[in-house]
This record gives C-alpha cells, structure tokens and sequence, in this order.
C-alpha cells in the first residue's frame, strides 16, 4: 500500500501534485518536455510511478494541470500587485514586471511546446494564455480611456507586447536581471506610446 503523505486524502492529494508540478518545472527547467517521461517525473518528485497516474493519465495531462496552477497563481498575483495602482504607465510597468518574474519553465530546452503535444493540448494551453492577454487589454484600454497612451489596436499590441516579454532568456545573477527588466519596462512603455 502506498504511503500516505498529510493527514487527510485531500492533504495527500494535494502535495502529491505539488510534488509532481515541482518535479516537472524542474525537470522542464534543464530539458525539453519532448525527452520526459512519467517515470523521470515521478523520480523527481519522490513518488511512486503509479501514484503519477491516479493524478495524471499522462505527460500532457500533468503539463495541462501544470499550466492550470501556474496561470492562476500568477493571475492572483498579478491582481494583488495591481491592487491600489491607479497610473495607467505603472499598472503596466507591474504587468511587465510580474510577467519577466516568471520562471523559464513554459520555455523550456527542447523544441517548442507546441510542436511536441497533441492540437488539443495546444488550444487547452492557449485559453491560458487568453486569460493573462485579458489583464494586459484591461490595463492598455484604461490607459487609453484616460488619455495617457494613444488610441491603437489593442488586439495586435497585446501579442507583440508578449513577444517582448516572453521571446527571450531571463539573465540568473541580479544585477542583469534588473537592467533587463528595467531596458524591457521602457522599450515596452516606448512601443506602446507612453509619455
């Protein structure tokens, strides 16, 4: 009988897949998706092979659930970040800030991310994305109602301010860290038309 970890079902649930999604980013974190298997992943994260699949029936379900979590929390995060700031140039300042603070596992070594799962899980990735992109169109049309950036088409922006904040590798020691969010903050601020 396997070990249960908690104190309750829910509890053991719960860590077993908060094990598991550790166990993928940061396997995701130095090799492609495409390479992974279910046994990598249950080694990583210390539980048994089959445990994996009482949460996931596979890789691309557990990435799905991945996502799920990860798109969440940072919309909670985002929304809390948010909270009080007024100034449409700051609100999207935060919004840059909070995107670069992510973690690379979304981009991870490998080939792309959708060139290696199934179509299905391509669309169920992008509602995902459809979200964050909602928060980003909220901020940029506030900042064009209140006259502080120029009118524009919100719907091409919104992908071409992604690509900026997502297209690229996020340096690890500190001091670069911040000059590129800093260079990223104002080369975004410029595009979009910000005083």
């Amino acid at each position: 009988m396997p070990k249960i970890i908690g104190s309750t079902l829910a509890e053991h649930r719960e860590q077993v897949r908060t094990r598991l999604f550790t166990a993928l980013a940061q396997l995701m974190d130095t090799t492609g998706f495409d390479t992974l298997t279910m046994s990598d992943i249950a080694a990583e994260a210390g539980v048994g092979r089959t445990s994996v699949y009482n949460h996931f029936a596979d890789k691309e379900s557990l990435l799905i659930g991945y996502i799920e979590h990860e798109t969440g929390q940072f919309l909670v995060d985002l929304r809390e970040a948010l909270e009080g700031v007024t100034d449409p140039e700051e609100r999207l300042r935060v919004y840059i800030r909070q995107q670069m603070a992510l973690t690379t596992s979304y981009h991870a070594p490998g080939p792309d991310l959708r060139t290696v799962v199934s179509h299905d899980t391509v669309t169920r990735l992008r509602e995902h994305v459809r979200e964050v992109e909602r928060m980003l169109r909220e901020i940029l049309a506030d900042g064009i109602t209140a006259g502080r950036l120029p009118d524009q088409d919100v719907d091409a922006v919104v992908p071409l301010v992604h690509a900026c904040l997502t297209g690229r590798a996020r340096p690890r020691d500190e001091d670069s860290r911040v000059r590129a969010v800093s260079a990223t903050e104002e080369f975004v601020l410029r595009a979009v038309g910000a005083s």
